[in-house]
């Protein structure tokens, strides 16, 4: 059977699945005497400071921003026990801390300001006068003051 070695993240960026470990456990929900029996569930921890794979300025960006997912040392958990099998669930994990660090990872792009144009103006100090009018009708006259 053909291992793959890596996680790949990016094209330019590929994690050693040497420096990512896996715990199994039993899952919970539905499924009966088979879930009380066998481990499917998986937990995948990642540790960012002793990974070779990111730069320190990619360590650096996933700490801030999975900063909610990573505990106190410095691992990466991730559960996934959707599955009902624990290869299944591990790929899943894989591609889930794949696509999370992806995510991590993404440039933010910088807002350009923009000024709106003038018929955008316009436009819009047409309608604040049309809604004004608007408004004005429903006002209460006063008829018996003349």
């Amino acid at each position: 059977m053909n291992q793959r070695q890596w996680c790949t993240i990016t094209p330019s960026i590929r994690i050693p699945l040497s420096e990512i470990s896996f715990s199994f456990s039993r899952s919970s929900g539905s499924g009966g005497q088979h879930v009380n029996k066998v481990n499917t569930r998986v937990t995948l921890h990642f540790d960012i400071n002793a990974s070779t794979g990111l730069t320190d300025r990619q360590k650096q960006l996933v700490r801030q921003r999975l900063a909610g997912r990573i505990s106190r040392r410095g691992i990466l958990l991730l559960h996934a026990d959707r599955r009902r099998s624990q290869r299944a669930n591990r790929e899943e994990a894989l591609a889930r801390f794949a696509a999370l660090l992806r995510q991590a990872l993404q440039q933010k792009k910088v807002r350009r300001r923009t000024c709106p144009d003038r018929g955008a103006r316009e436009r819009r100090l047409q309608a604040k006068r049309l809604r004004s009018r608007l408004k004005a009708q429903r006002r209460r006259t006063d008829y018996g003051r003349e």
